[in-house]
């Protein structure tokens, strides 16, 4: 009797430890897969690694400053790390970092970016190139020097584009330049990748509340009292209609959203445009359709109606399956 009491408890002991990690180690799972999120100050990077966190994943935030870093070391499942995208030796020194603390990396969000640019014959080359820097080159820099943690892990790539990227117009000529460069960087990288169970992809935000368009007075501001001058009331006034027309937009949840499905779900997407209203989504398709339909203008081998209309019905059907 003996012999079959204990006989039942050790089976008993034997289903519970067979059963408890399908829920422990989901937890696991998110505990032991690190992300670094570039850019997580503020924004749509901030909501992202706060999500992240949240869920039991492992941040590595990226910051810029010391107290930027002590207020994101607070959160818990989160370790900043000092990195300016536009420094090799901070981006170096993260990658050591990285591989020291051995938690590997599951997933590469390419976030940190900024406004700024304008027209082409009103903005200078020095404004121009500093988008590019952050926006272009940064994402390069970080992509190249973290490519092989993600390899190794086979991970995730995405990195934040915007609508801007499909679509611009004479004020947006630099921003909306350096995202149509992810466009294509996304596509590349992906054919790059695949070949390597690494999954690439962007997502592409309307217009949500971040700080970029903050950040960029204020990085006006910085200019003209680094060349000796003051930021009158006229200057001060212009902040603080950006500040509230910034607030004015929703918080980047839905976001937050398409990065968590482009990171963990079993068949990530490619592109994910996110709009916070139906007119914004339809004035971003609408002017791909006629992108779509100037590119069929010119030439011998242009096509029907009836072609086009048929050509759109086999990629549907294709990207139903």
């Amino acid at each position: 009797m003996r012999y079959v009491e204990k006989l039942i408890r050790t089976l008993v002991a034997t289903l519970l430890v067979l059963a408890v990690p399908s829920l422990a180690g989901a937890v696991q799972d998110n505990q032991a897969r690190s992300i670094l999120v570039t850019g997580a100050t503020t924004g749509i990077g901030r909501n992202l690694a706060e999500t992240l966190a949240g869920e039991g994943y492992h941040v590595y935030a990226g910051a810029r400053t010391d107290s930027e870093m002590a207020e994101l070391n607070a959160i818990k499942n989160m370790t900043a790390v000092r990195l300016d995208v536009t420094k090799q030796d901070q981006i170096d020194a993260a990658v050591a970092m990285i591989r020291n603390k051995d938690t590997g990396l599951y997933g590469l969000v390419n976030n940190a970016g900024i406004g700024g640019g304008g027209p082409v014959l009103e903005t200078t080359i020095e404004d121009q190139t500093r988008v590019y820097q952050v926006n272009v080159e940064g994402v390069y820099r970080i992509t190249k020097a973290f490519a092989p943690l993600i390899i190794e892990s086979k991970g995730r790539i995405t990195t934040t584009g915007s609508v801007a990227g499909t679509i611009s117009n004479a004020g947006f000529n630099a921003y909306s330049g350096s995202k149509h460069w992810i466009e294509a960087f996304t596509d590349a990288l992906a054919d790059e990748m695949s070949s390597k169970g690494v999954a690439v992809s962007v997502i592409e935000p309307g217009n949500y509340q971040t700080h970029i368009r903050r950040n960029t007075v204020l990085a006006a501001f910085a200019k003209v009292t680094a060349a000796g001058g003051e930021i009158n009331d006229d200057m001060q006034k212009m902040y603080d209609r950006t500040e509230a027309y910034e607030l004015s937009f929703k918080k980047p949840d839905e976001v937050t959203e398409a990065f968590m499905h482009a990171l963990f779900d079993d068949e990530p997407l490619r592109r994910y445009m996110v709009t916070p209203s139906q007119r914004e989504r339809d004035y971003a398709i609408g002017i791909k359709v006629q992108q779509l339909v100037e590119l069929n203008h010119w030439g011998p081998h242009r096509y029907s109606r009836d072609q086009l209309v048929e050509m759109l019905d086999k990629t549907l059907a294709a990207s139903a399956k």
